[in-house]
């Protein structure tokens, strides 16, 4: 497959040995490498990254380190960039151009890149991302239901949410952040999060999230 200046649909590839990444980086001159991780961080990286996909035309291989880790080793060894997850390169001719890690991946490191390298979009376009909320639809819906109290709610879901390392869009990625806040406030106890209840109904913001979730 050859790169062109415009195609229909975003391009979004699974690497998972250092074969299919050497035949990306043939495939498509201009391109990106994310590596996903195993927490939020990576579904708050990805969810940045997606708003640009929207407008710039970048195809994109991803690496999930821990099920693909011979791809992600390779990446590593072609690069001479020390491994992080989350982790975006950027690839032109096969060689790196830019990286950035962790909580750094953020609009205001992209927009320069994307701006200078990569070419925009005719239209706005479309990122098919992972597309399973239903763990956190159950657990609303049992909360609701009165199954759980609020402090067990509280937390399971940031629980669930501190460990999602799914591919999720910018607009999934706020709204399931939207009920607790940042879910690292977590490792020193619950306690730290506060009550239940400390911003505002909590049946009430749950409804409205589940019904935005659809």
């Amino acid at each position: 497959m050859t790169q062109t200046a415009q195609t229909d649909a975003q391009v979004l590839v699974p690497l998972t040995t250092p074969e299919e990444v050497d035949q990306f980086l043939q495939d498509y001159p201009l391109a990106a490498v994310f590596k996903a991780g195993t927490c939020h961080k990576t579904m708050q990286g990805f969810g940045v990254l997606e708003t640009f996909l929207q407008r710039f035309e970048l195809p994109v291989g991803y690496i999930r380190v821990v099920d693909w880790r011979p791809a992600s080793n390779h990446v590593a060894q072609l690069t001479g960039i020390m491994h992080h997850s989350p982790q975006l390169i950027l690839f032109q001719a096969g060689e790196p151009q830019f990286e950035v890690n962790n909580w750094d991946i953020t609009p205001q490191a992209l927009a320069p890149v994307f701006q200078a390298h990569v070419p925009p979009r005719a239209e706005a376009g479309s990122v098919a991302t992972d597309d399973n909320v239903e763990p956190y639809r159950r657990l609303m819906r049992a909360f609701l239901d009165g199954a759980l109290s609020e402090w067990a709610f509280q937390d399971q879901y940031v629980n669930l949410f501190r460990d999602d390392a799914s591919l999720r869009s910018q607009r999934e990625f706020d709204l399931l952040s939207r009920l607790f806040g940042d879910p690292d406030a977590y490792h020193g106890g619950l306690h730290q999060l506060g009550a239940p209840q400390a911003r505002g109904d909590l049946k009430e913001r749950v409804q409205a999230l589940l019904t935005e979730l659809g």
